[in-house]
């Protein structure tokens, strides 16, 4: 996985919006089960004329943070953010509607083989707002979890827990309500347990990106990563904002214990 590191500057984006239309939660539904639903490795995006500073990567589908190990020992992953309200974002077409996605996870980054991830899609299409709760092991699609529910301003907290390299769990926790879904999961992918990451992304459905969401600003916040040798938050980890169409998207920042990251 190659990775350019060069210095976050702040691009305005506009955002260009289409007339979106309604989608059915069956229908979201249908595509979730036909495994339309992906959620990526990292697709970073080189930029060789700035390499002279570190800690910063731009991608098509990731904003966020990632903590990389080449020894490969992240068991956990955890984070709390607050669902915000989505609006209209960058991408337009026919009927579109404009989505993104908070999770927290295991891997993607320097290793592309296999990720274990937990998290929230937040959609808006016309005039209505939805929220869907899910869990992958990639390089399968994502699954949605039932018996939970979303709305603007719930805390949730999301957690995937790696037993092994093939086996572990992923959590979901709406604080507000308290309704808790776990899953466990097995896969022959194997995690290389090399990185460990709270991120937004602009995620697939039918091998093109979603038009991305104005998801306003989601901060993760309790956020830590448990290896063998214990825990740790995310300052100092790489940064990657999303860029598309040669207009970056996102700022992304990080303290001891927290991922904000935003839309510009």
């Amino acid at each position: 996985m190659f990775a350019a590191k060069f210095f976050s500057f702040v691009v305005l984006a506009t955002a260009a919006a289409a007339a979106p239309r309604g989608r059915r939660l069956s229908e979201r539904l249908a595509r979730r089960a036909e495994g339309s639903h992906l959620s990526r490795p990292v697709q970073l995006i080189e930029h060789p004329e700035l390499t002279n500073v570190s800690n910063v990567e731009y991608s098509s589908n990731w904003a966020g943070a990632v903590i990389s190990e080449s020894s490969g020992t992240w068991k956990s992953v955890t984070g709390t953010f607050t669902v915000p309200t989505p609006k209209a974002g960058s991408g337009s077409g026919s009927g579109s509607s404009y989505s993104a996605s908070a999770w927290v996870g295991i891997d993607g980054d320097t290793c592309d083989t296999a990720i274990l991830q937990t998290g929230v899609d937040f959609t808006i299409s016309g005039s209505s707002v939805s929220y869907d709760g899910w869990y992958e092991w990639y390089p399968d699609y994502a699954y949605d979890f039932s018996g939970i529910s979303f709305s603007a301003g719930d805390s949730v907290r999301l957690t995937v827990t790696a037993s092994s390299t093939k086996a572990g769990t992923a959590e979901i926790e709406n604080l507000t309500t308290g309704e808790t879904v776990t899953k466990s999961i097995t896969s022959s992918s194997a995690l290389c347990e090399e990185d460990a990451e709270w991120i937004v992304e602009d995620y697939e459905e039918g091998d093109s990106l979603v038009p991305f969401a104005n998801f306003g600003t989601v901060t993760f916040t309790s956020a830590s990563a448990t290896s063998g040798s214990g825990s740790t938050g995310p300052s100092g980890a790489t940064l990657i904002d999303i860029e598309q169409n040669n207009k970056v998207l996102t700022s992304v920042s990080t303290s001891s214990s927290s991922v904000t990251v935003t839309y510009e």
